[in-house]
């Protein structure tokens, strides 16, 4: 397994991390970044931008009663690695054609954000800053 170098850090980090290539690739040159790094830049951009793409993993609600839509859960919005995390609170409500819509409510450098997944079928988790 080759080692390569990060073009951000200009630390070293493996060629693979199991089935994972073990690094993002970034710029019009396709820059090699890290998972450390390529946290650092999305949550910059995050910043910047007001808005994000992660993934949303929670506690799961049960079986889908209606008396339960009021319940809430724990939960995590991080990027695919993992590396950029932040725990938030989900609810779960109706959507009229996914079936179910998960808010989930965090904190980013003392800011509030809020994301919406649709369905339960997936955990992409589309994310705005709120405005306050």
């Amino acid at each position: 397994m080759a080692n390569h170098i990060c073009e951000r850090c200009h630390k070293p980090f493996p060629d693979t991390q199991g089935v994972v290539a073990g690094y993002g690739i970034f710029g019009a040159d396709g820059a090699k970044v890290c998972y450390a790094c390529c946290a650092i830049i999305q949550r910059a951009d995050m910043i910047a931008t007001g808005k994000a793409t992660l993934y949303l993993t929670h506690e799961r609600f049960g079986d889908h009663k209606i008396a339960q839509l009021d319940n809430w859960r724990d939960g995590r919005v991080s990027d695919w690695p993992g590396e950029l995390s932040f725990p938030c609170r989900v609810k779960r409500g109706r959507h009229n054609i996914a079936r179910w819509r998960y808010d989930a409510w965090f904190t980013v450098d003392g800011q509030s954000w809020h994301g919406v997944s649709y369905g339960d079928n997936t955990q992409i988790i589309h994310c705005r800053r709120v405005q306050s």
